[in-house]
């Protein structure tokens, strides 16, 4: 019966401080990682970006597919305009008309040669208020087909230029997501070392507290000098002021969080700091691979590369001889009613050449052939020089990020034996074994140890989502990373 009471007390106990903390979240740095790729407005910019290159490639695509028109433009024309007679002369007559039109055209674009075939039927009516009568004209099916013969053909350029953007912009993505979690790592470790620092700070206070209070009774019988004890009392005031000056620093750290991961500023927070760090190692063949396969930077080089060979491919069509094709046959009629215009159908051809030769241009336009040539050896070099640097960085990365585990360890290591140092250094100096120096240095390597965790571990993190964000591969889990991860945060 005790032991059942004692339950229920404990359970009401749970309830009450559950009730009393509902406005302090826990959050460990998967938390925080999640919340930053979900709501944080980096994330938000970068999920907009990508939908904007996704409707742009949908645009892109939908050239290549077949449109479907229909235009109409009604006019009424009530003034004197000048006509030109079948003798040659010209007479102001007063024109009274009501013109209206109405055509579907059906397009499509042909990419290996740049022009476009067109098949398209309209109908045209014309009142003359002045004669009272009523004329139509209709095309019921024409067929043609119109292009530039030596011209830029911008829709087999963008057959290869766009592909590349939209793939660019999928890596970009994740890429983006992955350096937005390397970002959060930043701030939930900068925010777990002001939460550590202002522990240090009251534990220190407590520890000058204590001293002081111990030492003012070994200062009344003798047995330490006014110097040390002044000392104390120093430090005593010191550690309390650190207190203050911590609390306000995370107080400042706390607002850049929310800011950052999109949290409201009544949300109270305490980070739960991880104890360890995954042990494994990424292979650096691996990484390159994946790096060259994944990362966005090897496609924004193909890009800019085919983008100059397009400039340089307008600028040589536009110095040369250009030549417009257009071709269209069909049927057509006209009459005073819709009825006639469709009898008796005349077949109707058309087929036209308009040629431009430039002739002089004072070198304007070898300047651009000259000038996109000079331009495309630039990116060249450009391409070739970023992709060293970037396999460069990738080696760089993966080097440091398998030697920081150990520092890592070595630093929790570091840790715990400072803080064993200084319980020591206590113990001795309340039995008066030790002098105050060497119990200031036992707290400063405490402080320092601690400080050096939290750092390395920001440090272990921030190189592993980076180089999750080169390689969009997780290799703690061994799996890809999908670019299209904005579907689940819509």
């Amino acid at each position: 019966m005790k032991r059942f009471i004692y339950v229920i007390l404990l359970l009401w106990n749970t309830m009450n401080i559950a009730a009393t903390g509902t406005d302090t979240l826990m959050l460990t740095l998967q938390d925080v990682i999640s919340m930053a790729r979900r709501q944080s407005p980096s994330a938000q910019s970068a999920r907009n970006t990508f939908l904007a290159a996704y409707w742009n490639y949908r645009y892109y695509k939908a050239n290549y597919l077949p449109s479907l028109t229909l235009t109409s433009s009604p006019y009424i024309n009530k003034e004197m305009n000048k006509i030109t007679q079948s003798d040659g002369t010209a007479l102001f007559i007063r024109q009274d008309q009501f013109g209206a039109d109405l055509t579907l055209k059906l397009n499509q674009n042909v990419s290996l040669t740049g022009g476009s075939f067109f098949l398209k039927s309209s109908l045209n009516r014309l009142d003359e208020f002045s004669r009272k009568s009523t004329a139509y004209n209709t095309q019921p099916l024409l067929i043609g087909y119109e292009q530039s013969l030596f011209g830029y053909n911008s829709l087999k350029w963008d057959r290869k230029i766009e592909p590349l953007r939209y793939r660019e912009a999928k890596k970009k993505y994740a890429e983006t997501l992955e350096l937005i979690s390397a970002t959060a790592c930043g701030h939930f470790f900068t925010l777990a070392l002001a939460q550590a620092e202002l522990e240090l700070a009251r534990r220190n206070f407590a520890s000058a507290d204590t001293l002081f209070r111990v030492a003012q009774g070994r200062y009344g019988i003798g047995t330490i000098s006014e110097n040390e004890m002044l000392q104390l009392e120093i430090n005593r005031l010191n550690e309390e002021t650190n207190v203050m000056d911590a609390e306000i620093n995370l107080r400042e750290m706390q607002q850049s969080f929310r800011n950052y991961i999109g949290l409201e500023e009544t949300v109270e927070m305490c980070l739960e700091i991880p104890d360890s760090v995954p042990d494994f190692v990424i292979p650096l063949s691996a990484a390159m691979e994946l790096a060259l396969n994944n990362s966005p930077d090897p496609e924004y080089y193909r890009r800019i590369i085919k983008e100059s060979e397009s400039s340089l491919a307008n600028a040589k069509a536009n110095s040369r001889l250009k030549a417009d094709l257009y071709v269209q046959f069909g049927l057509s009629q006209t009459g005073a009613d819709i009825g006639q215009s469709f009898d008796n159908l005349m077949h109707q051809e058309y087929a036209g050449v308009t040629i431009s030769v430039p002739i002089l241009d004072w070198g304007r336009a070898r300047g651009k052939v000259k000038m996109a040539k000079s331009q495309l050896e630039l990116t060249y070099t450009v391409a070739k020089q970023g992709m060293n640097d970037f396999t460069q960085n990738v080696e760089k990365l993966v080097l440091q990020f398998n030697l920081q585990a150990r520092k890592v360890n070595i630093a929790s290591l570091t840790d715990r034996k400072a803080t064993q140092r200084h319980s020591v250094a206590m113990r001795l100096f309340v039995t008066g074994r030790i002098g105050i120096l060497d119990l200031m240095s036992a707290v400063s390597e405490m402080n320092k140890a601690r400080r050096g965790l939290v750092n390395a571990m920001r440090t272990y993190w921030s190189l592993y989502y980076t180089i999750r964000s080169i390689t969009s591969y997780d290799f703690e889990r061994n799996t890809e990373i999908s670019g299209e991860e904005f579907l689940l945060y819509r």
